[in-house]
């Protein structure tokens, strides 16, 4: 029997054991999905506490319950490690590990190198690896495909599609998002080989409402690049819009809401404080990045970076222009800023827009302060290291700031009661536009 067809074999007939590396907001509700489809998983992660909650059917990502986890772990199909030598153990590598930008915002692929490089000591033949993390076109060929292709201790060359299969499946997470999840949103998959594609399709079928199988994994790279270049420039374009309408005293989302009442042609997005999460404010500029190999400028998509990259500046540029109308100075001035998620209703603080905001208030000399009821404290990041708690919602805490900046609009601020016990409102997201009342004191951003 040939390895497709003992694979294709062992996943019908739920044998089959699935490796995740990477338990974060990717890897650990695709692993979910399979313990909860019947498949044994075992999930690779550095990160010892998440080997600990996970054991203990606790969770560490707030939207994914703890019952949701214990489930699976007392019913012995998820199980967590940070013992890489158990690869072998498993049928298929599925790698769901960062992929930053570094200081120089060019694409930082450590964690993918490091983590192929580990691979590659303990794999075997028969072994699908499937890398899901959100690289530029080329990943999957150039860098996995030559290390799979020798092994560590061995002489002998081992043949993509017949003795081991390699895939490119990106992930389309959206966290906290009511309408879809993992299981639900169709998955983009590109195989090496048309075993490979094969093998990795069976894969995903069993957990995912659809395949939707591309040429190759270069493809299949390229089809999440683009997803997100165009969220990032239609983005980019309200964010311009904004500024461009602040000028001219029209409100930018009185103009958005009657726009999309046209049935066809027209999609909304919506100006914020910045671009926040995984993927937008990252994806892009990995097509930039490979793109300057074959010689091509992206500058529509340099400029929507641009234009995005500016709006915390922005931000405190009104800041600054709405406390000098009360005679007061940036410098010295007290700045409660309400979210420190990337977006509403999450504790994902990736990227997050706040935490440029609180780096720019200091620069200029304002004492900040944050509140989140998702996030107690600020972890530390890979750029940012604060030392702050969240600050409590009371009238007399409220009343104490010389300006309240809403950042991330959660559904669980009482916005009527913030509206009402605060002196001066910068509000980013029009999350205010329906308080009643006087409205004098907020401010839009």
């Amino acid at each position: 029997m040939s390895y497709k067809s003992e694979l294709l074999k062992k996943i019908e007939e739920k044998s089959f054991k699935v490796g995740i590396v990477g338990l974060g907001y990717v890897g650990l509700p695709l692993g979910l999905e399979f313990a909860e489809k019947d498949f044994n998983v075992l999930g690779f992660d550095l990160d010892d506490r998440k080997i600990d909650y996970l054991t203990k059917g606790e969770t560490y990502i707030k939207h994914i319950p703890s019952e949701r986890i214990k489930k699976s772990v007392n019913s012995e199909r998820l199980k967590a490690t940070s013992n890489f030598s158990r690869l072998p153990e498993v049928d298929t590598i599925i790698i769901c590990v960062p992929t930053p930008l570094d200081s120089h915002r060019e694409p930082d692929m450590s964690y993918v190198v490091n983590t192929a490089k580990t691979i590659k000591k303990y794999l075997r033949k028969g072994q699908l690896v499937t890398l899901e993390s959100t690289t530029y076109p080329g990943t999957t060929k150039e860098i996995l495909l030559p290390l799979f292709e020798t092994p560590e201790n061995s002489d002998e060359k081992l043949n993509v599609g017949e003795d081991f299969f390699l895939a490119y499946s990106p992930e389309r997470e959206d966290p906290n998002n009511p309408n879809y999840n993992t299981a639900t949103i169709p998955k983009v998959v590109g195989g090496m080989t048309e075993n490979c594609l094969e093998v990795a399709c069976a894969l995903y079928n069993q957990v995912i409402v659809k395949t939707v199988p591309v040429s190759s994994p270069d493809v299949a790279e390229a089809t999440k690049i683009v997803e997100n270049v165009y969220r990032s420039i239609n983005i980019a374009l309200v964010n311009e819009l904004k500024m461009v309408f602040d000028r001219m005293d029209i409100d930018v989302w009185e103009v958005i809401n009657a726009a999309k009442t046209k049935p066809f042609g027209y999609n909304a997005f919506y100006p914020g404080p910045g671009l926040g999460g995984h993927c937008i404010p990252i994806d892009p500029f990995y097509l930039t990045w490979k793109a300057r190999e074959f010689e091509v400028n992206t500058k529509f998509i340099e400029l929507a970076g641009e234009i995005n990259t500016y709006q915390p500046y922005y931000v405190i540029e009104k800041a600054i222009a709405a406390l000098n109308m009360y005679k007061k100075s940036i410098s010295g001035s007290k700045v409660l800023i309400l979210g420190a998620a990337y977006k509403k209703n999450i504790d994902d603080m990736r990227e997050s827009p706040s935490l440029k905001l609180i780096e720019i208030l200091r620069e200029k000399g304002a004492n900040v302060d944050y509140n989140d009821p998702l996030i107690p404290t600020l972890p530390a990041t890979r750029k940012y290291k604060y030392d702050m708690q969240s600050i409590e919602l009371t009238k007399e805490n409220l009343d104490k700031y010389d300006l309240v900046l809403l950042s991330t609009d959660h559904d669980a601020y009482d916005y009527k009661f913030i509206c009402d016990n605060s002196s001066l409102i910068l509000d980013t997201r029009n999350a205010f536009n329906n308080c009643s009342g006087d409205k004098g004191h907020i401010v839009k951003g």
